[in-house]
Parts: C-alpha cells; structure tokens; sequence
C-alpha cells in the first residue's frame, strides 16, 4: 500500500511540482492551499507525512505543525518544513517548533523524493528501500 502524503503549500507551481514528484515515484498525494485545509485533511485522511510550507494563509506552517503536534491521533506523523526561509539559524527554529524535518527551496528534483522518504517507515517507502 502506498503512503499517502499530504502536501500543504499555497504557491501552485510549488504544489505541482512537489505533488508530481511524489506520485510519479507512487505515492497517494492530498493537498492542501492554505493552514485550515491542512489540519481539515490531516484530522479526515490520517496521512503518513506531511510536508508543509512555512507561509501560508489562515494559519501559518508554524500554527499548523502547533495544532497537529498538540492533538494526540495526529501527533506521531512526520511534519517536513519545505520552505524558502533558509537564513542562518532557520533549520533550529523549524526543528525547535515542532517539524520532523526542514527542507530549502529551492528544492532538487533529483533528490527531494530520497529526502523525504527518510521520514516515512521503511515498509512505506516506494523507491529507497521499501517492499
């Protein structure tokens, strides 16, 4: 069974891209536009990862990655900033406010599904280790 990802970014190219990546390798993509989306997914669908920009409209990366954290059924899923923060110090305030993992943009096409498989268990992983 496919993991299914949850990708909440409101830059629609950003989106395309990321969701593209994802589902061409196998994985199950839902996603979001904006913070309440998100955390209406995640609360509906129980994703394995989610992945998350930082700035987004009605609640930010940050009060997203607060709630879900802070909810039990929802807190042990991964939570990967990807973000275009990427300022000296930036990695230790995504990581101290709850994120799994923090990833740059722009991202690397060639590498940012390996990235992002580090988060999931490896019997979910569709390409690096999985089956």
């Amino acid at each position: 069974m496919a993991a299914r990802i949850l990708i909440a970014e409101d830059h629609p190219a950003s989106l395309e891209l990321l969701r593209y990546l994802l589902a061409a390798n196998g994985y199950d993509i839902l996603s979001a536009e904006d913070g309440e989306a998100a955390l209406d997914l995640a609360r509906r669908d129980r994703p394995d990862l989610i992945i998350c920009d930082l700035q987004m409209p009605k609640k930010n990366g940050y009060e997203v990655v607060r709630q879900l954290k802070s909810e039990p059924v929802l807190a042990a899923i991964p939570v990967v900033a990807v973000t275009a923060f990427s300022m000296i110090g930036d990695r230790e305030q995504v990581l101290a406010a709850g994120f799994d993992g923090y990833l740059s943009k722009p991202i690397e096409p060639e590498q940012f599904v390996a990235l992002i498989e580090q988060y999931l268990p490896p019997s979910l992983r569709q390409q690096h280790g999985g089956q």
